[in-house]
């Protein structure tokens, strides 16, 4: 086990950036820098106990300041999508900056959400492993949302083979919270080409029906018979044709275990380096999205990322939740913690 801190670049106010490097036990290495609270890589055997980068991401400061896809990056104060950047909180209209202009939204907490944000980082040695924790104080107002929110996102490589990453969150207001991590998965190495043969099942009967923007409708349907149907392991490439003006999977599952407690959330096999990713969560949802906008001209660890280089399974509440009270709550009240874990558990057969 060992814990290992470099500097990783200077923000142009002249902040200094560090890059923590966990090693735990069995020599898997995760590495996570404090711009964005991004997990810039992460290395996990095959099935001859061969070492790979599992994770799209880049190695110099610059090109994650750089970076509009959110690769690997903490995504808040909102995750997902909020329509029209608008909600209402307590009798009062909130209006968010809108990043995403052709369809009106607010994506992912706007343009200068927490993955342009730089966080403090604190080591530590924890019983199950390394462990870096990361603290961020947004304040009131930023990007529209009320209060002054506490946020620590902490990254745990156990020696169980897991990347653990609990959220935690308090505020002085009344707000809405949404946290996620944005990584993109290619189970064969970082570059090595597109997912559609890596064979997914995700734990989700149901998924929130959206319209063009897309934004949720309310609706949740069933995903038997469509595309979206994963409930048996499949290839993720097998009808990703059939999805239409989307050019992929960018979709959020309704989890079958409701959220609350931290339960299977879905599976994830590379067939030729037999590496396989469980994803456990409390969340009551997760997204899929296939990168489905990526065409070559994307390039970081391990060279060019073309279309569907990599898949992101976001953990997370449903989409445009403050304007849906039939969801799962977002808001978080003054005084009050929010906390939520995610678990990427590997193996290889």
């Amino acid at each position: 086990m060992s814990i290992l801190t470099t500097p990783f670049g200077t923000m142009p106010n002249g902040s200094s950036v560090e890059l923590y490097t966990l090693t735990n036990r069995n020599g898997l290495v995760a590495r996570i820098t404090a711009f964005g609270g991004t997990l810039v890589e992460l290395h996990v055997p095959d099935r001859r106990g061969r070492l790979a980068n599992v994770v799209l991401g880049y190695d110099s400061l610059a090109l994650c300041m750089a970076d509009d896809s959110f690769l690997g990056v903490t995504v808040g104060r909102y995750a997902n999508r909020i329509a029209g950047g608008r909600f209402v909180l307590n009798g009062k209209t909130y209006q968010l900056p809108i990043n995403e202009p052709t369809k009106n939204n607010t994506l992912h907490g706007g343009a200068m959400g927490f993955h342009r944000r730089l966080f403090r980082g604190h080591t530590a040695e924890a019983p199950e492993g390394p462990s870096v924790a990361l603290t961020y104080q947004s304040l009131d107002g930023e990007e529209g949302f009320p209060g002054n929110l506490s946020v620590s996102v902490i990254y745990t490589l156990t020696d169980q083979n897991e990347l653990k990453i609990q959220y935690s969150a308090s505020s002085d207001r009344d707000t809405v919270v949404n946290l996620t991590n944005h990584s993109y998965f290619n189970l064969a190495g970082a570059g090595s080409g597109d997912v559609l043969a890596h064979e997914l099942a995700i734990a989700a009967r149901r998924y929130t029906e959206c319209d063009g923007r897309p934004i949720p409708t309310g609706r949740l349907l069933s995903v038997e018979g469509t595309p979206l149907d994963f409930v048996a392991p499949r290839p993720i490439g097998q009808r990703i044709g059939q999805i239409g003006d989307l050019g992929g999977y960018d979709h959020n599952f309704v989890l079958d275990c409701g959220g609350g407690t931290l339960s299977s959330a879905a599976r994830v096999r590379e067939p030729v380096s037999g590496r396989s990713m469980e994803v456990w969560t409390t969340e009551p949802g997760v997204q899929l999205y296939t990168a489905n906008h990526f065409d070559g001209r994307h390039a970081g660890i391990g060279g060019a990322y073309v279309k569907h280089a990599g898949f992101c399974l976001e953990t997370q509440h449903f989409p445009d939740s403050p304007n849906r009270p039939e969801f799962p709550t977002t808001l978080l009240r003054a005084g009050q913690r929010f906390y939520s874990m995610t678990v990427h558990r590997f193996s290889a057969t």
